[in-house]
């Protein structure tokens, strides 16, 4: 009978676990997308204002912010070094926005394999893609391009962390995922909104005993 019982509640926990993934996950990759994008759009800035021209710097800046995807698309093929990368970067966004989720991944996935580009952005754009293919990708395939990027000395540490969490929860590794997720909301060092993620999903699991 106590078997019974125990099976019962691991049925519940799965279920439980399989509702908050459906929940979240993509709310997860949406707010990942927002955060990494703000954090990279200002310390991009800053890194190349001063070492690229003036010129391309507003033509970046006005195509991103208007969403003009041909001036983006310009300053890819044409501008100076740097901006070619954040050009792509700027594009997928707009691609993503768009819904078109397959022309966003492959500037993604150009940038991660681009050596040329800043290491910054590569972890950014793998991160992306990787956010992409959370609920669907091959798990150990996203595993390994996420854990180089949940290192502590990582800038995108936090947000790797949460996407292997989910990913933990999506494979049915509830206690591995509570535990990532336990992590995140102690570390004072992740951002706020992040920490308060973290903290809703471990609500969301129960307790380790089921209730």
């Amino acid at each position: 009978m106590v078997d019974i019982f125990d099976e019962v509640e691991e049925d519940l926990r799965a279920e439980r676990a399989e509702k908050l993934l459906k929940k979240y996950a993509g709310l997860l990759v949406a707010l990942a997308v927002a955060v990494v994008a703000a954090a990279a759009g200002w310390q991009l800035w800053m890194r190349y204002q001063n070492k690229q021209d003036a010129a391309a710097a507003s033509a970046f800046v006005a195509g991103q912010a208007g969403g003009d995807a041909k001036a983006l698309d310009q300053l890819a093929t044409t501008g100076p070094e740097g901006y070619k990368t954040l050009a792509r970067l700027a594009a997928a966004a707009l691609k993503a926005k768009a819904g078109d989720m397959q022309g966003a991944e492959s500037l993604w996935n150009a940038v991660t394999s681009d050596s040329s580009a800043d290491s910054l952005l590569r972890d950014f754009a793998s991160l992306m893609a990787t956010g992409h293919d959370l609920d669907h990708g091959d798990p150990a395939e996203l595993q390994s391009r996420l854990k180089p990027l949940a290192l502590p000395a990582n800038p995108w540490s936090a947000l790797a962390r949460e996407q292997l969490a989910v990913l933990a929860l999506r494979q049915g590794k509830q206690e591995d995922a509570r535990q990532m997720l336990q992590a995140l909301t102690n570390d004072f060092a992740a951002p706020s909104g992040l920490r308060a993620r973290a903290s809703g999903l471990l609500a969301g699991l129960g307790s380790p005993d089921g209730k």
